[in-house]
């Protein structure tokens, strides 16, 4: 169609080919649909990649385009974790419950049932009452409802106080990074209700599958965090390629000259800090049911510095950029510190890359900000010779 986002962003049709080449690639060599090629460990790999590539493009929205340096993306991220985490520990300790009391002589209650599995998911921090925030753990609609709505709403509310007060630059930064570091410290302790620094354990283990394969269950959530990137990426672009994108790109090279010239300028940035919050938390609840843990450690501010050193590795400004850069960033690390790569003996000394890794990063990052201002994705311009969209 003419004047389609297709038409618009030359990007879009080429994600979308290489996106859907790449999905069809590792089903082809999957163990549960394949040839094997590729373990179950690997595809999970792959998909947690995919919902990283998520959570970089909602940052490249919210930095590269309109220009805030948020070092606090990756709190929502968490949170879309922890709300589908406690609907899988809920819904899985439920099931081993009732098999547990099956055989009683008198069936179980639903009262005794909820007091059983309230005991064992929470006995680890010493309680055995539901907390609060558990209300709703009960019921996967309201959860992935919440996906949406926790991290969205914190995010509506942060960016309200923030940029209601006119706060920019290094100052909000450090603001996202205190309010990441907070929220942190407030899940590591025991009565929280979220079992501490035990965090959510099993989350692989999904309720009414508990005959089907971790095969078959690797890929399908590797299926559904394609779609989830490939939607965002659409979205994304439609976004940034019209009205829209020109004023967040206005705002974020000159926000006075475009409050002058009568946009709300605070409903914009408000606008996009929501919208990635969100983004981040869908991308969230994707990741750990693959990943099979989540704990308060995820929350960390380092992780959140972690997200923005991909977007300017993969070049920010530039969606395929942060998705290049989340992607070569994320497979490497697996490699060096998933024990893949070979240790190096120097005989004085001996390069252990699990302890080497942060080192290579912190250098790629240095040697791309020197030398490839643009990141990889202007590398990728220059291959093509396309121009900046």
């Amino acid at each position: 169609m003419e004047g389609s986002i297709f038409t618009r962003n030359r990007s879009v049709p080429i994600f979308i080919a290489v996106l859907t080449l790449l999905v069809l690639g590792v089903t082809v060599m999957s163990e549960a649909y394949g040839t094997g090629a590729i373990s179950v460990s690997f595809t999970k790999v792959l998909g947690m990649t995919l919902c990283l590539c998520l959570a970089a493009l909602a940052m490249d929205l919210v930095w590269g385009y309109c220009g805030i340096l948020s070092l606090g993306h990756f709190a929502f991220f968490g949170l879309g974790g922890y709300v589908i985490g406690m609907w899988l520990m809920t819904a899985r300790t439920e099931t081993v419950v009732r098999a547990s009391l099956e055989g009683s002589a008198i069936p179980p209650t639903d009262a005794e049932i909820s007091t059983a599995t309230a005991l064992q998911i929470f006995s680890v921090v010493g309680a055995e009452d539901w907390p609060w925030m558990w209300a709703a753990s009960d019921s996967l609609f309201l959860s992935l409802l919440l996906v949406v709505l926790v991290p969205g709403l914190l995010a509506l509310v942060f960016g309200w106080l923030a940029f209601r007060s006119r706060v920019t630059g290094v100052y909000l930064s450090i603001l996202t990074q205190a309010m990441t570091l907070a929220l942190s410290l407030y899940l590591f302790q025991n009565d929280t209700g979220l079992r501490g620094n035990n965090g959510l354990s099993g989350l692989q283990n999904i309720p009414g599958l508990e005959t089907v394969g971790q095969d078959r269950i690797s890929i399908w959530f590797f299926w559904a965090s394609a779609v989830a990137l490939a939607l965002a990426y659409v979205g994304a672009a439609w976004l940034v390629s019209g009205k829209f994108g020109n004023i967040v790109r206005g705002i974020r090279d000159d926000e006075q000259r475009v409050r002058f010239l009568g946009y709300r300028v605070e409903a914009y940035k408000l606008f996009v800090f929501t919208l990635t919050g969100i983004l981040c938390g869908i991308a969230g609840a994707l990741y750990y049911p693959q990943a099979g843990i989540i704990n308060p450690d995820e929350i960390a501010p380092i992780a959140s510095i972690y997200l923005a050193v991909w977007v300017a590795i993969g070049g920010r400004g530039r969606l395929y950029g942060a998705v290049i850069g989340a992607a070569v960033v994320s497979l490497l690390s697996t490699y060096f510190t998933g024990g893949r790569a070979p240790d190096i003996d120097l005989g004085f000394y001996e390069i252990e890359w699990v302890d080497w890794w942060p080192v290579l990063l912190g250098l790629g990052f240095v040697l791309v900000t020197l030398f490839a201002p643009k990141g990889l994705g202007g590398l990728v311009d220059t291959i093509v010779r396309k121009e900046r969209p």
